[in-house]
């Protein structure tokens, strides 16, 4: 089976069954120009795309796919370093991109120069382009993306992403959310990631629904659209919920859908006092693609990412290896098995090893709590977000919601820094939206929660440092908590 159906017919077509940033595109249209790219990119051993969002973007993501080779997204605000090495670790030949791109050359030098192994040859990509060549489907266990991680703890790693994996992700995701080709899905999300890209992207070309990119994730974009089905991060959700008449006009969508970061509860309930839709949220990794989500015609927790998808086991355990049980309050490192897992990653043994149980899951590094019932709700990293004071083991998550529930909070975000008596004590950093004082905010969360979980520092921050799909960067707070 084709991983782009709708590309295959039976589905229809219209003028704009794609509008990218304000330029419409049919599904033949695309077939015709991605082909086009196909033909000029086919035996390469990967191909770099300057992933902008825009209809080149797509069109030269859809070549790769249609040629069989990995395509290897290039975040555009990405800088000279991380660029260099993606291009020389992914072993990319081509860097694809919209014609007049001034950072291309740049780029392609910068890679000569770091040593890319053969060069890296620009490869502007023309949508008025088209071709009739006809390419056989590439097998399933074939990589269909080598997607690189945020590399916190170091250079990037390329995560090999398996067609078969993409087509069983998305499927999956379609049951859950009741996705079909009547839907009209509308974001405005990056196209170098899973959310953006994967979701945003193949799965309105699996599905057969029509998509709409905003460009920019606006208020305004949003509630212009039109839209049955639309993605966002807590963030594009957050200016939404601030935004009253533009969150009604979302009122005749089907569906809300939240990632790539906790909603806070707070944001949840705005939402859907000013939609009428309590927002689906989910959660994934690059590594594993969509996990766990809630459904369409289930219930929608605050808090809560809901059920694992059809064909995806999940399970906790703790840190001596043996089981968590799921009671609802016991914390865990979060495993997942199951078909939307990657291949491993690429040239990099060492990290697959640590990645892997003995028995073939894959370690998440984040912390969950998970109900009787089955509901999942993520703490964390494992890395920044369990904190271990005075004895105790805190979940961050659990300490940032009780924050959020104060009038007088926009957000927090919560860390363990370092502590000759505790081990690591509770520090929050907390945007305020009134008059406030750190006092009042850890009498607030000790009435609320453990004594034990209340923050011994808070500090008022007029803003949080966040990545481009509105993660907090906690490694960078905790950097400063080091200091103060």
């Amino acid at each position: 089976m084709a991983l782009l159906t709708a590309l295959q017919g039976g589905f229809g077509d219209s003028a704009d069954a794609l509008r990218i940033d304000g330029r419409a595109f049919s599904r033949e249209d695309l077939l015709g120009a991605a082909t086009a790219v196909a033909d000029r990119v086919a035996g390469a051993p990967a191909l770099a795309v300057l992933a902008r969002p825009s209809v080149e973007t797509v069109t030269a993501v859809v070549g790769g796919l249609l040629a069989g080779v990995p395509v290897v997204p290039l975040p555009p605000d990405s800088g000279p370093k991380e660029r260099e090495h993606i291009l020389r670790d992914s072993g990319a030949a081509l860097l694809a991109h919209a014609i007049g791109d001034s950072a291309v050359e740049d780029i392609v030098v910068g890679a000569a120069a770091a040593g890319a192994v053969g060069g890296v040859e620009a490869l502007p990509v023309d949508p008025a382009a088209r071709s009739a060549t006809t390419y056989a489907e590439p097998a399933g266990d074939a990589a269909g993306f080598v997607l690189y991680t945020s590399g916190t703890t170091g250079a990037p790693k390329g995560a090999v992403i398996r067609r078969e994996a993409v087509a069983a992700d998305l499927d999956a995701l379609a049951a859950a959310w009741q996705w079909t080709a009547g839907d009209t899905l509308v974001h405005g999300l990056p196209l170098f990631h899973v959310h953006g890209l994967v979701l945003g992207v193949l799965g309105a070309l699996r599905t057969g629904s029509r998509l709409v990119h905003t460009g920019r994730p606006t208020p305004a974009g949003y509630a212009a659209a039109g839209g049955s089905l639309y993605f966002g991060v807590p963030t594009v959700w957050s200016r939404l919920a601030a935004d009253p008449e533009a969150a009604s006009a979302l009122a005749g969508a089907r569906l809300l859908v939240s990632g790539s970061a906790p909603l806070p509860v707070p944001v949840f309930e705005r939402l859907a006092e000013l939609t009428g839709h309590a927002p689906i949220e989910r959660y994934g990794m690059t590594e594993s693609l969509i996990t766990v989500s809630t459904r369409a015609d289930g219930e929608r927790r605050p808090g809560s990412v809901g059920l694992p998808l059809d064909g995806v086991r999940t399970r906790l355990v703790g840190e001596d290896g043996a089981p968590v049980p799921s009671d609802g309050e016991t914390v865990g490192e979060l495993q997942v098995a199951g078909p939307t897992l990657f291949s491993g990653y690429l040239n990099r043994q060492d990290a697959d090893a640590e990645a892997w149980t003995a028995d073939g899951w894959f370690r998440t590094g984040d912390v969950a709590v998970i109900g009787p019932d089955g509901f999942h709700r993520i703490v964390g990293r494992a890395s920044v977000d369990l904190i271990k004071s005075g004895g105790y083991r805190i979940g961050a998550g659990e300490v940032e919601a009780a924050l959020r529930d104060h009038p007088a909070v926009a957000d927090a975000a919560v860390v363990g820094a370092p502590d000759e008596d505790l081990g690591q004590a509770v520090v929050a950093y907390v945007i305020a939206d009134g008059p406030v004082t750190g006092d009042q905010l850890t009498a607030f969360v000790a009435e609320r929660l453990s004594v034990h979980k209340r923050p011994r520092r808070v500090v008022l921050v007029p803003e949080l440092p966040r990545n481009a799909m509105g993660k907090v960067l906690k490694k960078q707070l905790l950097a400063e908590s080091g200091e103060r």
